[in-house]
């Protein structure tokens, strides 16, 4: 079956990478991030989005290793159970990371809208 031009979306994703080229933040790291900041927990956070509580470690590990700097603030369970904030840097990084999503979606799409205007 043939696809209508009207059909035709645009879909930007944005990842920062290092020198090398090297993932190292976008999406996925954001997406979890933004969850842990909203339910104040890695499990919760990792469970939201039907993930593994082992992978969601795998992800921050990873992204704290490559980006130099301490993501999340965890405290172990006890009486009122354990938890995890966002460290300032994680703040900084996410809040920064979703302005320029936003900022280069919104080109993007008028781009997209002039360009493919026929």
């Amino acid at each position: 079956m043939k696809s209508n031009r009207e059909d035709l979306r645009l879909a930007v994703t944005l990842r920062l990478l290092d020198g090398e080229g090297r993932r190292r933040f976008g999406p996925g790291v954001a997406a979890l991030l933004s969850e842990v900041r909203e339910k104040r927990s890695l499990r919760a956070a990792a469970a939201s989005m039907g993930m593994a509580y082992s992978k969601a470690w795998r992800i921050v590990r990873d992204a704290e290793e490559s980006l130099g700097c301490k993501l999340l603030d965890s405290t172990i369970g006890g009486r009122n159970g354990g938890g995890a904030v966002l460290t300032a840097e994680a703040e900084t990084l996410l809040d920064a990371y979703q302005a320029l999503r936003d900022e280069v979606a919104a080109y993007a799409q008028e781009c997209f809208c002039r360009r493919f205007a026929f």
